[in-house]
């Protein structure tokens, strides 16, 4: 299974760096089931966070047709402005590729925090339950998307996480779901951080 993590100028740096570390992990105690690297819509590339804090290496282009996991980041900024940064996303190829790993019924796209609101702006998540950081929930609603408040939305191909901590829950959530509790009990003891919250699906009673 391959996990892609998108990068794009202006990421949140934990937003990336959290389920990064923590699919790898996975991977290793999944005998090698799950890798993970990282991409961009423009392929190999150093690309700049926001907030000047770090850059990293995208390895690769972003192809939903070799992934089975895409994980999309939020913007590093102060709050009013990342709406912008976000926006700036809309003008390169990254859109049209994550619309065709939405497409596709054998991926599964994941964001963290401002994630799911560069989904929205996109508008490919129309009518679809997803979160945010809490600070960014009205935008999200207001997008297209049904705005939950919870940690974790799962929502079949598409999972959305919230705050930029959220990071490290969705990626043992994603660990789970794709190689079992035992791996993802593993990797919480490696990293010494057990997931928070009530992951949100439509079930149960009030659905």
């Amino acid at each position: 299974m391959l996990a892609q993590i998108v990068l794009f100028d202006g990421f949140d740096p934990l937003d990336v760096v959290a389920p990064y570390e923590v699919l790898a992990a996975g991977g290793a105690f999944g005998g090698g089931a799950l890798t993970a690297e990282l991409v961009s819509a423009e392929g190999a590339r150093e690309v700049p966070s926001g907030l000047d804090l770090l850059t990293l290496r995208a390895t690769t282009v972003l192809d939903p047709t070799r992934a089975d996991l895409i994980v999309v980041p939020g913007a590093a900024a102060e709050e009013a402005e990342i709406p912008a940064i976000l926006a700036r996303t809309l003008d390169t190829g990254l859109p049209e590729r994550l619309r065709d790993g939405l497409a596709d019924p054998k991926v599964t796209v994941a964001t963290v925090c401002g994630g799911s609101l560069l989904l929205a702006m996109a508008g490919l998540i129309n009518g679809r339950p997803a979160t945010t950081h809490h600070m960014g929930l009205a935008r999200l609603g207001q997008s297209g998307p049904i705005a939950i408040d919870a940690r974790i939305v799962d929502d079949g191909d598409l999972i959305s996480a919230a705050g930029v901590t959220s990071g490290l829950d969705l990626g043992l959530y994603l660990v789970e779901r794709q190689l079992g509790p035992g791996v993802a009990l593993a990797v919480e003891k490696l990293i010494d951080h057990q997931r928070r919250g009530t992951v949100w699906r439509a079930a149960g009673v009030g659905a």
